[in-house]
C-alpha cells in the first residue's frame, strides 16, 4: 500500500509509460554513466536498460529509441540502489526517528534497515505506518526491548534497557515469526544505560532470540560496562558490530591504538564490522588508525536520525564520501553500501546489483571534485576532495520524485 503522496510522485512516470510508443523495448534507459557495480566487477561506462521492475540489459550502447524514458547520466556515476543497514525512521514514535523518504530514497538509498527503533510492543506501528507506506523499501531489526527506542531522547536520556525486564526473547521471537518478510534480525544497544552491570545478561537474551529465529544479531558497542572482547565472545558468524569505528572507550582499538586481536578473530570467523556513523559513533582518528592496520569495514551505514541528519551525518552519500577521503576507492565504498550490505542480510531479488534480472534499483550520483569539509561524531574535521551528490533514484523501475538530471520521455 502506498500513500497518496507516493502515488502522485509516480503518476508522471505512469502516464508517460501509457502514452509512449507501444513498440518500445524498454521502459527506462539510464544512458552513458559510469556504472559502478561491485557485484559484477564493473566500473566502466555502460547503458542500463530496465523493463518493468527488472534490469533487462547492460551494454555499451543501447539505442534511445528502444526506451520509453531516458535518464541522461553522461559524466555521472550509476550504482545499484544503495542499501543503508542502519537508520532510524520510526518518525513520530521513536524520538530519534526521521521521515524515511526525504532521507533515504531521495538520497540514493532504495533499501534501508531500521536498526532497533521498534521492539515487540511497538513494531506493529512501524509496519503499519512506515514500512507499508514509505517509497523507500524498509526492513527492520527488532529491538530486544519490547519498548524499542521509544524512551530515549535528549530530554529523557533513559534507554530501553534501563529496566532489564523489558528484554523479552519470547515476545521478540513471536513478533519476528509473524513478520519474517520484513524483520531481518535482532538489535541490542550495549551502553552504560543498562540496568546495573547486566549488559552481558541483556546480550544473552538478545542472543537467545536471534538463535531461535536463525537471524543475525546487530550489537551497538561503545561505553558498555563489559569490555569488547567479552562481547565479541558471544557473537557468531553473520552477526554485526555497528559503530565499529567509534572513538572513546569500548571500541576496537587498545590503549596504544592497535586493533584488538579479538576483533581480528571475530572478523575471521564471519562477524561483520559496520560503521553506523551516528551522532557519537564515528571517529576519523579511529578510522585512520584502523585502516592503516589493514582492517576495513564490511559495511558502511549512516545511522542517520533526528540528532545527526543536519550534521555531521546528513545522509549515506556523505558518509561514503568520508571514506573516499580516508583512501578507499569509489568501488570499495559502493561495495560496502550495495554488495556487502545485501550479502549481510541475504536479500532476495538481486538487491544491491545491476545484473540482468535483478530488481531495478539504481542511483545516479555526481562525483564532485573540490575541497569539502567533513566532520566526524567527535567534531574533528577533515578536508576531502571528492563528494558524492545524489541526482536521481530509480526503485523497482520507477523514477522517484524529481530527478536533478535530464529525463526525457520519448
Amino acid at each position: 500500500m502506498k500513500s497518496s503522496h507516493s502515488r502522485r510522485q509516480f503518476l508522471a512516470y505512469s502516464l508517460a509509460s501509457q502514452t509512449a510508443g507501444a513498440a518500445a523495448k524498454y521502459d527506462l534507459l539510464i544512458r552513458g554513466g559510469r556504472v559502478v557495480d561491485p557485484s559484477q566487477g564493473l566500473s566502466t561506462e555502460r547503458d542500463v536498460a530496465i523493463s518493468g521492475r527488472r534490469i533487462a540489459l547492460l551494454a555499451e550502447r543501447i539505442p534511445e529509441s528502444e526506451a520509453r524514458q531516458v535518464v541522461d547520466a553522461r559524466g555521472k556515476i550509476v550504482t545499484p540502489g544503495l542499501i543503508d543497514i542502519h537508520v532510524h525512521v520510526y518518525d513520530g514514535v521513536a524520538p530519534l526517528g526521521i521521515p524515511a523518504d526525504p532521507n533515504c530514497i531521495a538520497k540514493g538509498v532504495t533499501t534501508a534497515i531500521d536498526a532497533g527503533s521498534a521492539g515487540a510492543h511497538t513494531f506493529p506501528g512501524l509496519r503499519k505506518f512506515i514500512i507499508n507506506l514509505a517509497d523507500t523499501r524498509i526492513y527492520a531489526l527488532l529491538n530486544i526491548s519490547v519498548v524499542g527506542q521509544s524512551t530515549l531522547s535528549t530530554d529523557n536520556p533513559w534507554g530501553e534497557l534501563l529496566e532489564l525486564r523489558y528484554a523479552n526473547p519470547k515476545l521478540a521471537i513471536r513478533t519476528i515469526e509473524q513478520n519474517r518478510d520484513v524483520i531481518l534480525g535482532v538489535k541490542i544497544r550495549l551502553t552504560r544505560n543498562i540496568a546495573g552491570d547486566h549488559d552481558l545478561k541483556a546480550l544473552g537474551l538478545a542472543r537467545e532470540a536471534a538463535d531461535a529465529v536463525r537471524l543475525p544479531l546487530m550489537v551497538h558497542i561503545g561505553g558498555s560496562y563489559s569490555p569488547l572482547p567479552a562481547i565479541l565472545a558471544m557473537m557468531k558468524k553473520g552477526d554485526i558490530i555497528t559503530h565499529s569505528f567509534r572513538g572513546g572507550d569500548g571500541g576496537i582499538l587498545d590503549a596504544k591504538g592497535r586493533v584488538l586481536p579479538e576483533v581480528r578473530a571475530a572478523i575471521a570467523r564471519g562477524v561483520h564490522m559496520d560503521i553506523g556513523h551516528g551522532a557519537g559513533s564515528f571517529s576519523f582518528d579511529t578510522a585512520e588508525k584502523t585502516l592503516r592496520q589493514g582492517v576495513l569495514p564490511g559495511t558502511i551505514s549512516s545511522d542517520v536520525h533526528q540528532f545527526n541528519v543536519n550534521g555531521p551525518v546528513f545522509d549515506l552519500a556523505t558518509t561514503l564520501s568520508k571514506f573516499l577521503h580516508l583512501g578507499l576507492t569509489l568501488e570499495q565504498v559502493i561495495e560496502r553500501a550495495t554488495t556487502n550490505a545485501a550479502n549481510a542480510f541475504g536479500f532476495a531479488g538481486g538487491l544491491g546489483s545491476l545484473k540482468p534480472g535483478a530488481e531495478a534499483d539504481a542511483a545516479v550520483f555526481d562525483l564532485q571534485e573540490g575541497n569539502f569539509e567533513f566532520t566526524d561524531s567527535l567534531g574533528a574535521k577533515r578536508t576531502g576532495h571528492q563528494k558524492l551528490a545524489p541526482l536521481a533514484t530509480v526503485k523497482g523501475g520507477k523514477i522517484y520524485g524529481s530527478a536533478s538530471i535530464p529525463v526525457v520521455t520519448l
